[in-house]
């Protein structure tokens, strides 16, 4: 088919859209709230017109609020896309179900109602689908069922698409004009099932050639060699001086400042009580594992080694106030943004800006591009199939 052009909601850094760009998606306007996240996005996306504000105001004049003079105007919308934010469903979270952000589902409804995209898609938590007793899900199938739109629920973890972690997640994808999802729900199940990669993606090919020594002030340091004469395919994936099928190294140095610069190789500083825990704990043991003189045994997940020769767990936005559970599986440090965001699947090119605690707020938030790159290309095969 003809290249799918498309609306992003809830942006983000852009980790959902830097997916539907591998995917060769036109991204038409982006919409984010967040301000450090929208100076990272228009960094990242200079030609890509950017509504900086509440979505609520997105669209609520009609064409005249849209940013670059109306992306509707320039003829049809293919697909609405996006995650609304997750905190109000994560079970890391205080579930409320009174929480306001678990109602930005309806401006996400609001928009396709008014673009009328022929699919969408949606990324959030599993818990989404279950709080409650599944009353959310009942909510949001009923509100896109009355757009008119067919829906299916898909859950991913992001390891099965070439992510170096153990990530779960659900998609809900949306056709057009059809009125019983289960007409697509098999297509749609089985396009994910295609597009997963082989085996998965360790900590230690995914951040193996980053160097011990991080950067003091967020300044750019010299761009590691490769270790050996090939880099393992993640690695040629996400290096500045590799080509790799789904992107080139032009590419990646073409979203950079500074040619073949490491951006964002930097981390919060440690107390010294904190360095000797560190110190004790093996590559992929947690806090339960060190001795009484330590560590209480309390909350025993509160310090964590991620494991070298295992994907991560998830990364999330709360590394922006802890990191102790995300350290470094060789170094005795914790990890740094550049290795939080290859856990992510953002390639080194891709350059975050504000704050090193907003920067890791921004990597833990975002969808792992290669799997909204799933995502967005199975919208891409269901609309040439459906």
């Amino acid at each position: 088919m003809s290249e799918v052009t498309a609306v992003s909601l809830f942006s983000g850094a852009g980790g959902f859209c830097e997916g539907a760009r591998l995917a060769g998606w036109k991204i038409a306007c982006a919409v984010e709230a967040d301000v450090q996240a929208c100076r990272t996005y228009a960094a990242n996306f200079p030609s890509v017109p950017l509504h900086s504000g509440d979505i609520a105001r997105f669209l609520a004049d009609g064409e005249a609020s849209l940013p670059g003079a109306g992306c509707l105007a320039g003829g049809r919308i293919d697909v609405v896309y996006g995650g609304p934010p997750c905190q109000g469903y994560s079970q890391i979270g205080p579930r409320n179900p009174e929480d306001p952000r678990n109602r930005l589902y309806e401006e996400f409804v609001r928009v396709v109602e008014i673009v009328k995209p022929r699919a969408f898609v949606m990324e959030n938590v599993p818990n989404m689908m279950a709080m409650d007793g599944g009353c959310f899900k009942k909510r949001i199938f009923e509100a896109f069922r009355r757009a008119g739109y067919a829906v299916v629920d898909v859950m991913a973890v992001a390891s099965e698409f070439g992510v170096p972690q153990h990530r779960r997640r659900v998609f809900v994808f949306g056709l057009r004009d059809r009125e019983d999802g289960r007409q697509i729900e098999g297509l749609v199940r089985a396009l994910m099932e295609e597009l997963k990669a082989g085996r998965p993606v360790t900590v230690g090919e995914a951040i193996g050639d980053l160097p011990e020594e991080v950067s003091k002030d967020d300044s750019p340091l010299p761009y590691p060699a490769k270790k050996g004469a090939k880099a393992p395919p993640f690695q040629e994936f996400v290096r500045l001086d590799c080509d790799h099928p789904s992107l080139s190294a032009e590419a990646k140095r073409g979203q950079t400042p500074v040619v073949e610069a490491l951006h964002n190789h930097h981390t919060k500083g440690m107390w010294a009580r904190r360095r000797r825990i560190v110190a004790a704990l093996k590559p992929g043991a947690r806090g339960d594992a060190l001795p009484a003189s330590l560590w209480s045994g309390k909350r025993g997940h509160k310090w964590r080694r991620l494991d070298p020769d295992k994907p991560s767990y998830t990364i999330l936005a709360h590394m922006h106030r802890d990191l102790s559970e995300w350290i470094h599986p060789e170094h005795d440090r914790w990890i740094t943004v550049r290795e939080a965001a290859r856990l992510q699947s953002f390639h080194d090119g891709f350059i975050f800006h504000g704050s090193e605690s907003q920067q890791l707020k921004q990597v833990g938030n975002a969808v792992p591009p290669l799997m909204g790159w799933a995502a967005t290309t199975a919208v891409t095969r269901l609309l040439e199939r459906a």
